[in-house]
């Protein structure tokens, strides 16, 4: 298809030929109505400058009768740009004037003439000129016409000359209305090409193209930036997915394998004691890769965001408190103190049940953890305020996380080396920063730092925003 069709099948060319046309039209209309509204003007003002003469000529006739009236009417000829001045007898010859002659028929009715009509007169060198004239027509007692009328030729020459500087404008106007309508007809042609090539490079499953943005802040650059946020989400969602599936294959494998092999053992056991031994030892695993779903399905949910609907006024003071004194006897028997610094009333919009999860994540993580410490073997909970939101922090005094491993430890499936021999899913952290995605929070790793300014373990904070009032 050529760029002439291409750009006439654009919407913004249609309305830019749509709006040329409706202004070609006003435009029409606009010379037409001036045209006749100054020819109106220009004809009204003859008439009354008409009568005036009229009433003089009768005046001095009935004052002075027809010798008066002669040398009223050859006093007048005789001035520059004089109207025209016609006494003619009962069958319409010219007796006197200053006119070669007038159109038949002018001379039958007393009045105003009907209509313009033509009549010559001599020029100063003797020619003879064809013009047009609009009068008013009398007799006399003695069966005498007099033609009292005045040029059009003037009123002719100006409305022509107003219609001509119409014209002029408006076709200065549509020129330049049709250069600016190909100019912007192309410039969004181009973008619309920049944006169709990117498109089939997208759909080709480059989704890490984006649409082009100029700059200009209109609505392209508008529609392309939503656009490319979108399509950044739908990257990062993949990207997940991408990771997810290569994770499945290769953590649960092993869990699979030990699943299957336990169900072999069990065939190939005699005794009763053994047998129900290996079945408990299936079920253990079955139940590891059922939380193994369930934490899978639970972060699928949060991100997303079925459950956004479900946010409300939550007492984080509260829900904090309470998870810290349910895990108190876990973190004992695990030989470590859990302390709480938890500032009273500090509310958050959130999910009660999502929010406790993501704090009991965080406080088993640390247990899990801490326990490894040397010294200083302590949990510490704090919920505080942090301007105009609220933090709650998790300390351990654990072996911590390396700053360049911590934005791995949060995808899923991600466990460190040194944490391979413990029990879980790698799902922890990845589960809480999707529940403070959903909350418009963040998760935030960083060291513990001691009493003495050594730093030890790592810190899990929780940063809620502001409530909007």
């Amino acid at each position: 298809m050529s760029r002439a069709k291409l750009l006439f099948k654009s919407t913004a060319v249609r309305l830019s030929a749509l709006y040329i046309g409706l202004f070609a039209l006003c435009a029409a209309l606009l010379v037409i109505y001036v045209t006749a509204l100054s020819e109106r003007i220009l004809y009204t003002q003859t008439r009354d400058a008409l009568k005036e003469e009229v009433q003089d000529i009768t005046t001095a006739y009935e004052r002075g009768g027809i010798n008066r009236l002669l040398a009223i009417m050859e006093r007048r000829a005789r001035q520059p740009g004089a109207n025209l001045y016609v006494i003619a007898g009962p069958t319409g010859e010219i007796l006197a004037g200053n006119v070669a002659s007038v159109q038949p028929g002018v001379f039958d009715h007393e009045g105003w003439t009907d209509f313009p009509f033509r009549y010559e007169r001599y020029n100063e060198s003797g020619d003879v000129q064809r013009h047009v004239a609009a009068g008013h027509v009398f007799f006399l007692d003695n069966s005498l016409r007099v033609l009292v009328g005045r040029d059009l030729g003037e009123p002719a020459k100006l409305r022509l000359l107003v219609r001509q500087a119409l014209m002029v404008a408006l076709a200065i106007m549509g020129t330049g209305a049709v250069i600016i309508w190909f100019a912007i007809g192309r410039n969004a042609l181009k973008r619309i090409d920049r944006v169709s090539a990117a498109s089939k490079k997208i759909m080709a499953g480059d989704l890490s193209q984006r649409l082009p943005v100029s700059g200009s802040g209109d609505e392209f650059d508008r529609l392309s930036i939503s656009l490319n946020d979108m399509l950044g989400r739908i990257e990062k969602l993949n990207e997940g997915l991408r990771q997810v599936s290569d994770n499945i294959a290769h953590d649960l494998k092993t869990p699979l394998t030990r699943l299957r092999n336990k169900a072999a053992d069990a065939l190939n056991e005699d005794e009763e004691a053994s047998r129900k031994a290996a079945l408990e030892g299936i079920i253990t695993e079955s139940d590891q890769l059922i939380r193994t779903f369930n934490a899978l399905l639970m972060i699928s949910r949060v991100e997303a965001g079925s459950i956004a609907a479900e946010l409300s006024d939550i007492d984080l003071s509260a829900i904090a408190a309470d998870s810290a004194e349910l895990y108190e006897p876990v973190a004992e028997e695990a030989g470590l103190s859990l302390e709480t610094e938890i500032a009273p009333g500090l509310s958050v919009r959130g999910n009660r049940e999502l929010v406790g999860q993501a704090i009991s994540n965080l406080i088993d993580n640390a247990i899990k953890y801490g326990a490894e410490g040397e010294r200083d073997r302590k949990i510490k909970v704090t919920v505080a305020k942090a301007g105009e939101g609220v933090e709650l922090r998790v300390s351990d005094s654990g072996p911590g996380v390396a700053e360049d491993m911590r934005e791995e430890v949060v995808k899923r499936f991600v466990r460190l080396d040194k944490s391979r021999s413990k029990p879980g899913t790698g799902l922890g952290l990845s589960l809480v920063c999707a529940i403070m995605a959903l909350h418009g929070g963040r998760l935030e790793l960083s060291d513990t730092h001691d009493d003495d300014g050594t730093d030890k373990g790592l810190t899990a904070t929780m940063v809620f925003p502001g409530q909007k009032t």
